[in-house]
């Protein structure tokens, strides 16, 4: 049975006790049941439970509710290995039924969450009551070496759970500051493997965006109990984060509806759930930057967004994530003043100064074992850089040491760093302004 870890500061969701605290009807619990069975060959209550995430007393329930239909009927045999478990198996009837269930609906496993509970779920572990320090973003940030004031200001950003533009010209670590962001977050949030509304399952759980925690398991033979446990319809994960870049279109943010299956998955933003969403390079995306943002205006506003369903019913999700936009144009190039206004943190990212440039180029020379050499330094700060007006970005040192580490490893010497292996980088770093004849 899984527990909540102690070390998890959001109020878990409680087991349900009944079936009528389970939230969804008795008929979808009972064909979810059917279908389970007749997709996974499972006859035992303990298996059951696991699958369908629901207590074994539950499962019972549903099992003679079952019987009593004559939709499922046990087998009169004990499994040996199974602690003496009686075996159940669906009658001619409840194939018939489970298939005809199949056919509205190919969703057989898990018990949806029904979405009234999972919206107070996400108020109880919304992105806005973390509590961010200097030293949680500090760590969160790793080893980035960022301008003194940066820290100041993202703290305040990232803690008030609120949307953040970055801008600011390319290579200079807004995708990194995006991903100390994520790993700064650093508690746990319990995201449902479904979710259900007007009859219509919705999966949200997805192994490549939500990174589940490491179970804590009762052990049965233990004189006390944890008394921790949650209830597993919902899967305890790291608070998410979903990055996406110029692939970005505005279809990614609906409700995506599978008409073989017959099933609903969860649209981008609601995986994200208590965590964060990223939108790296934008500009990049077919759709123009502002269209992308109107779609985020009443999300933004009101902390609510608004899906559809196949049938053109709409009806309202909770929103809570942190939206982070990430862009090297101008704010002014892409945005009117409306939809500036609607983006709480406006900040730029600037490349480093000269001394935090070094810094940077002597922490990637060390960690690439790349000896550093004073005349070759100089050579790059009074010869090359002059060329473009000394505008050092982030990328540039670990750039140029790559390319003097191939220059090196293809003419079989030592790693090393000379004003003639400096141009040999350089000329790489820059293509010359020139026609080319056609």
């Amino acid at each position: 049975m899984q527990v909540a870890p102690p070390a998890s500061g959001v109020t878990p969701p409680a087991q349900p006790k009944t079936l009528d605290e389970v939230g969804i009807s008795i008929v979808m619990m009972r064909d979810l049941l059917l279908k389970t069975m007749f997709r996974m060959n499972l006859d035992q209550v303990s298996a059951l439970a696991r699958v369908i995430c629901l207590p074994g007393t539950l499962v019972q329930e549903l099992i003679d509710m079952a019987r009593q239909q004559r939709l499922v009927e046990a087998t009169g045999t004990l499994h040996a290995t199974s602690g003496g478990e009686m075996g159940y198996q669906l009658t001619d009837g409840g194939k018939a039924r489970a298939l005809d269930a199949l056919s509205q609906s190919e969703y057989y496993g898990a018990m949806p969450v029904p979405l009234a509970a999972y919206t107070e779920q996400v108020k109880r572990q919304s992105v806005r009551n973390m509590k961010i320090t200097r030293d949680n973003l500090m760590k969160g940030m790793g080893h980035l070496i960022l301008p003194d004031d940066l820290i100041g200001n993202l703290g305040p950003a990232v803690g008030s759970g609120r949307s953040i533009l970055m801008y600011g010209p390319p290579g200079n670590g807004k995708s990194s500051i995006s991903n100390g962001i994520r790993a700064a977050l650093g508690d746990k949030v319990y995201i449902p493997r479904a979710i259900e509304y007007s009859g219509q399952i919705i999966t949200v759980y997805d192994p490549i965006v939500h990174s589940a925690a490491v179970e804590q398991v009762d052990d049965p033979t233990a004189l006390r109990r944890s008394g921790l446990r949650f209830d597993t319809r919902y899967v305890m994960c790291d608070r998410p984060s979903v990055i996406t870049g110029g692939e970005l279109s505005l279809d990614m943010l609906d409700l995506k509806y599978n008409p073989v299956a017959r099933t609903y998955q969860a649209p981008l933003q609601l995986k994200s759930s208590g965590g964060i969403f990223i939108v790296d390079d934008l500009g990049r995306q077919a759709e123009p930057p502002q269209k992308l943002v109107n779609r985020w205006i009443v999300p933004l506003e009101e902390s609510r967004d608004i899906l559809s369903l196949q049938s053109g019913e709409k009806f309202t999700v909770p929103f809570d994530t942190l939206v982070i936009f990430s862009t090297n144009f101008h704010p002014n190039e892409i945005f009117d003043g409306a939809a500036l206004r609607r983006i709480f943190f406006k900040i730029k990212i600037d490349g480093p100064s000269q001394d935090n440039f070094l810094k940077i180029f002597a922490m990637v020379a060390r960690k690439k074992k790349m000896p550093l050499d004073e005349t070759a330094l100089l050579h790059l700060l009074k010869v090359k850089y002059p060329t473009i007006n000394n505008n050092f970005a982030n990328y540039q040192p670990v750039f140029l040491i790559d390319q003097m580490i191939a220059i090196c490893e293809f003419e079989g010497i030592p790693y090393q760093m000379t004003p003639e292996l400096i141009d040999r980088a350089w000329g790489n770093m820059f293509v010359r302004d020139e026609k080319i004849a056609k």
